[in-house]
């Protein structure tokens, strides 16, 4: 089977020579099975001569690859190639069959002349070959009369793609001042045609902007700089914009652009340079430490960590002021280091340096990257307050000091130079109490009231220094109170005592210590001793431990609840100050029921109980004889609420006496209880006291009470004072010895008009309860204070009109 192909035209012009002595195979191709056949019997025939050995044997060339151009436009199909067997005599008996990638979509082939055809246009940058199959049957038993044989259809190319920059746009960056040929950046163009075949693949870099600063490759496409020491502070970017061409640049050929953004990235090659050489400012000398006194600022024309600044002080300014660099500014902060005094210095002339942080070495030849400047700093005067020649003063006083004792000064002066009188207090926020007072001129320190160290140890005062100008100043007085032995000891805790009935001798029952108030200075040291008044009582002895405590201890035993309950034993405490103290102190010892161990089961009184052998009868007798009695006192009781009764309804029409008004300052909702107006009518009514029943008064009042009505003088004949209190004592009694008052502590309300006025009574109280006229006339003669009442009750004729 032979193989026809299209071809190029000149590929099939250069291989027709060396085909051409193979011409008797028809087309180059492949002898079909019966042409070998033939060939061999031909041999035989011919075989055995000296001509059969010079005789050439025929050769089989399998041509297995056509070609097929790409991207053809033409409007019929495209030729490929023929197939071809020797079998075929040309009678239609022979069929050509093709297979394989694209045999039914893209390439066809004519059953009966074998020619192949390409149906679609071919892309190489899609699928570059395809690989077919063909082989002859026999059209009527489809039985191959040629084996199968493979060939590749190759898609030839053309320059249909241009040059592309798959990485772009590019973004580079290049320090400036840098040298001429510095790298950038490098560009890469593909091209999809086949680098393999012509041209079509070969590219070539120009560039098209940028000129004449950067230059590029045309080989490799490495960008470079085509200028030296280009400035940023100039410009700082550049956009370029780089061609690819393939065809080697040649004219037809395509091309592909892409953008390079240059930035020149910085150096420190600008040194920083004031504005200004003097700089001048006024602050007060009132400023604080710590203030910002000024902000000064280099310029540099540089970024980032180039233009970074480090500020120094070189003259006049160290110790005073002091200057930092503000890290989001760059600028130079001068701060007071030290308080200012006009007095002593009112101005500085500050040198200020300032100098790049990182210098780069490259630059140097540049010269100095450092700047200087003058700030000049005028103090002004301001009205100082007084200064005190010590803020804090510490004195000491005893407790015992009288009022009036200096105990400290404190000294302040005006450091202006007028030098004004000063004039000292005390800040009472800090003295509530006024203990203390402080002479205005002098600032001597004394005491105002009599001292309490148990009360308050320390005072901590605060003195106020004022010049005439009201400028104050603060100092503070820490006053310590010493202490002195004036407070005696005592229990240290209410001690209940118990004492078992079966105690023996010599037992103790209470181990007691003291408290005292005072803080001496080595301590406490009690002593503690019964008085001498029960030192030889028969019950308790005291024993001192000589280690602030003392113990109780029985002197008998047989205690017995029957006989008495509760003993109390006086206990005397003497402290070791000098002078030394004392104090009788009671301890209450309670007799107890206790059971074996010692423990109290009960306390106090005895229950009496009946003896064992009185009688049922006697019994029933002792009964009645109560149930009597409470008959005969619940009688005696509902007479006298019979007897009452008349009083209540006759003080209930007593209208005038039981009104409540609540438009008065009297004791409101809760004053409900009329007040009984006879007392202030008459003080000198002389009540007749009614023993109390219900209650027994065993403590004695801390005033003692008349013994008699009939001792107590005349109320008109004795001072306003005298009367009052006798008058507060008689209602006190009153209420103490009444006997209808409730056995519990009730509100009582005393009330006093007193005995003083020159106008005497004028409550409507003592007025007839008629309406006839009376005669004010007199209140024109009381004065210019009752002027206002003359005029609404006399007749008009004032004299004071």
């Amino acid at each position: 089977m032979r193989w026809c192909g299209s071809g190029s035209v000149w590929r099939a012009g250069a291989l027709l020579a060396l085909l051409l002595p193979l011409w008797e195979l028809g087309c180059w191709g492949l002898i079909s099975a019966s042409g070998a056949s033939g060939t061999q019997n031909q041999a035989q025939h011919t075989a055995g001569g000296p001509w059969e050995l010079l005789r050439r044997h025929k050769r089989s060339w399998v041509w297995n690859q056509f070609f097929v151009l790409e991207e053809y436009t033409g409007e019929e199909p495209l030729y490929v190639g023929k197939l071809h067997s020797d079998v075929d005599k040309g009678d239609g008996k022979v069929k050509y069959v093709l297979s394989g990638e694209g045999s039914t979509s893209i390439f066809t082939i004519d059953e009966n002349t074998g020619d192949i055809h390409a149906t679609k246009r071919l892309d190489r940058e899609e699928q570059a070959y395809y690989t077919l199959q063909a082989q002859a049957v026999d059209r009527l038993t489809n039985i191959p009369v040629e084996p199968r044989s493979e060939f590749v259809v190759k898609v030839q190319d053309i320059n249909d793609n241009e040059p592309k920059f798959l990485d772009g746009p590019y973004m580079a960056g290049v320090p400036e001042m840098s040298a001429l040929g510095t790298t950038v950046v490098q560009v890469a163009a593909t091209d999809a045609d086949d680098p393999t075949y012509g041209n079509s693949a070969r590219v070539v870099y120009s560039i098209i902007s940028g000129q004449p600063y950067f230059s590029v490759d045309p080989k490799t496409g490495v960008v470079r700089t085509a200028l030296p020491n280009m400035d940023r502070e100039v410009k700082d970017q550049y956009i370029l914009v780089i061609q690819a061409k393939d065809m080697v640049g040649q004219m037809g050929g395509l091309s592909g652009t892409t953008s390079v953004t240059v930035t020149l990235t910085d150096v420190n090659d600008n040194p920083p340079r004031f504005s200004r050489k003097n700089y001048q400012y006024m602050v007060l000398e009132s400023l604080p430490v710590a203030s910002v006194v000024a902000r000064v600022k280099a310029l540099d024309n540089d970024i980032g960590p180039n233009a970074e600044m480090e500020y120094r002080i070189m003259e006049d300014g160290p110790g005073v002021f002091n200057i930092t660099t503000d890290e989001d500014t760059q600028e130079g902060v001068i701060i007071l280091q030290k308080p200012l005094d006009f007095e002593t210095k009112n101005s500085f002339n500050l040198r200020i340096e300032a100098t790049n942080r990182n210098i780069d070495p490259a630059f140097v030849h540049l010269g100095s990257f450092s700047d200087t400047t003058t700030v000049k700093v005028t103090v002004e005067d301001v009205n100082e307050p007084p200064v005190f020649f010590t803020q804090l003063s510490k004195m000491v006083v005893s407790e015992d000091a009288r009022v009036g004792i200096s105990i400290g000064r404190v000294s302040a002066h005006d450091p202006e130079s007028s030098n004004s009188a000063i004039r000292y207090s005390i800040d009472r926020n800090t003295d509530l109490e006024r203990f203390f007072n402080v002479d205005a001129l002098s600032g001597v320190i004394s005491t105002a009231k009599p001292l309490d160290r148990e009360v308050n140890s320390v005072h901590n005062l605060t003195i106020l220094a004022m010049e005439s100008r009201k400028h104050s100043q603060l100092s503070f007085a820490v006053i310590t109170v010493l202490d002195i032995n004036d407070n005696p000891p005592v229990f240290a805790i209410e001690y209940e005592t118990l004492l078992c009935e079966n105690a023996a001798p010599g037992q103790v029952i209470q181990t007691i210590s003291a408290v005292d108030k005072d803080e001496p200075p080595s301590g406490h040291r009690f002593y503690f001793a019964l008085p001498p008044s029960v030192a030889g009582n028969s019950n308790f002895t005291l024993r001192d431990n000589k280690d602030n405590t003392a113990s109780i201890v029985t002197k008998r035993g047989g205690f017995r609840r029957r006989e008495q309950v509760l003993y109390r034993l006086p206990v005397l405490i003497v402290d070791s100050g000098s002078p030394a103290l004392s104090s009788t102190n009671t301890l209450s010892v309670s007799v107890c029921d206790c059971d074996s161990d010692g423990v109290a089961q009960s306390c106090g009184a005895v229950a009496y109980t009946l003896p064992a052998g009185l009688s049922t009868g006697a019994l029933v007798a002792i009964l009645g004889c109560i149930i009597t009695l409470l008959v005969m006192v619940l009688l005696i009781v509902s007479m006298r609420r019979r007897k009452k009764e008349p009083l209540i309804l006759e003080e209930e029409r007593d209208v005038r006496e039981n009104i409540v008004r609540y438009d008065d300052e009297g004791g409101g909702e809760e004053d409900t209880e009329a007040f009984d107006m006879v007392a202030l009518r008459n003080l000198n009514v002389i009540r007749d006291p009614k023993v109390r029943r219900d209650v027994t008064p065993d403590t004695p009042t801390f005033f003692p009470y008349p013994r008699s009505s009939s001792s107590l003088p005349v109320y008109k004949t004795l001072p306003d004072n005298v009367v009052f209190r006798e008058f507060i004592w008689d209602r006190l009694k009153d209420a103490d010895v009444d006997p209808s008052a409730p056995p519990y502590d009730s509100l009582q309300t005393y009330a006093f008009e007193g005995n003083g006025s020159v106008a005497e009574s004028l409550s409507s109280l003592e007025s007839l309860s008629t309406d006839s006229e009376q005669n004010y006339d007199y209140l024109s003669n009381w004065g210019p204070r009752f002027k206002k009442l003359a005029d609404l009750y006399g007749d008009g004729k004032s004299v004071f009109s």
